[in-house]
């Protein structure tokens, strides 16, 4: 993986940690320049990681014929565990914490589907949600699993249009006349096939190493973003987001030297799975003793660096390498007695 990708993943994880940091502790009311920009852009990080899953997804399976149910149960091994068990662990502080959490609400049959990953409106009463929130975006993510997968039945180079094709189906038809959740219908899901355009271009060559030109083609993406609402989201932060993606690309040569860069990146999904937690606790810690919210968030960005990194190891690495083993294992054990 380029570490240029994975300082941005790092990057737009800890954007979404800032924005959920203005919500919990002043309701999104910033009192300054800083908090104003996390907390009308910092969800822009969101658009960062569907560019870059498209792009990871895309060129790590070019190439490839990769049946179909392998693929899907690699992504649900590297992507299950961690959610299933952070999604456990905000159910269980929403139970006993209540009702010091008014907003939050859980019951069983929003348990259940959020861990199943079919959207459903939270029983707080504040839209599609989860039970662990931030789990709305790993929705779309499994929905572009499953469509991926199909598209290997297919010729290499009709992939991308098959694809783009399906998403379209589920989005622009299913999903805004009512056939399938209203969820579905939100141009966000295109940002996966930017992703994936991006991956293309770094196949043929398009992504020159560069300094300057990317740097300030970042801050013409970010004062883009700055100054542009979210809708529609594909055009107004998608597509900002894809040339920040390509403009990291173009600066590898000056950061795959920083392996602190790729541990902070490998462990993104972990920051972005466990950040909510932690906030939500360093919140009651504010709430019942009087803390500065600042200081309490000082505290809590230690606290999810390094809960992430031993998630990171212990969960998502470690289960991972074991579960592939096994299953690998089995399918070889298979293909013997078969031969």
């Amino acid at each position: 993986m380029l570490i240029s990708v994975q300082a941005l993943r790092a990057l737009a994880a800890w954007a979404v940690v800032c924005h959920h940091f203005m919500q919990i502790f002043f309701d999104f009311h910033p009192s300054g320049p800083v908090g104003r920009f996390f907390t009308e852009k910092g969800a822009v990080g969101v658009d960062v990681f569907f560019v870059i899953s498209g792009l990871v997804i895309y060129l790590s399976t070019v190439d490839k014929d990769i049946p179909a149910g392998r693929f899907m149960l690699n992504r649900v091994i590297r992507i299950v565990p961690a959610y299933w068990l952070y999604t456990l662990v905000m159910g269980l502080l929403v139970v006993v914490a209540q009702p010091l959490l008014p907003h939050q609400v859980v019951d069983w049959q929003s348990f259940v589907l959020s861990l199943l990953f079919i959207p459903s409106e939270n029983p707080g009463g504040y839209g599609l949600y989860p039970t662990l929130n931030v789990g709305w975006t790993l929705n779309y993510e499994m929905l572009f699993y499953v469509l991926f997968s199909m598209v290997f039945l297919f010729q290499q180079r009709l992939r991308p249009l098959i694809l783009a094709a399906a998403l379209f189906a589920i989005t622009d038809v299913l999903g805004r006349s009512g056939l399938v959740s209203r969820f579905y219908a939100n141009d966000i899901v295109y940002e996966f096939l930017l992703g994936i355009f991006v991956g293309v271009m770094y196949r043929r060559g398009w992504i020159s190493e560069r300094l300057w030109l990317p740097l300030i083609a970042i801050g013409a993406a970010l004062f883009t973003i700055d100054h542009l609402q979210p809708a529609p989201r594909i055009i107004n932060w998608g597509l900002p987001s894809a040339v920040i993606v390509v403009a990291c690309i173009s600066l590898e040569p000056y950061l795959r030297n920083y392996r602190l860069l790729k541990t902070m990146g490998d462990c993104s999904y972990s920051v972005y799975l466990l950040h909510v937690l932690v906030l939500y606790a360093g919140w009651l810690v504010s709430e019942r003793y009087g803390v500065n919210p600042y200081l309490v968030f000082a505290v809590c960005v230690p606290v999810i660096a390094l809960g992430a990194w031993l998630s990171y190891e212990w969960i998502e690495k470690g289960l991972y390498r074991r579960m592939k083993g096994w299953l690998d294992q089995r399918r070889a054990s298979k293909e013997a007695a078969l031969s």
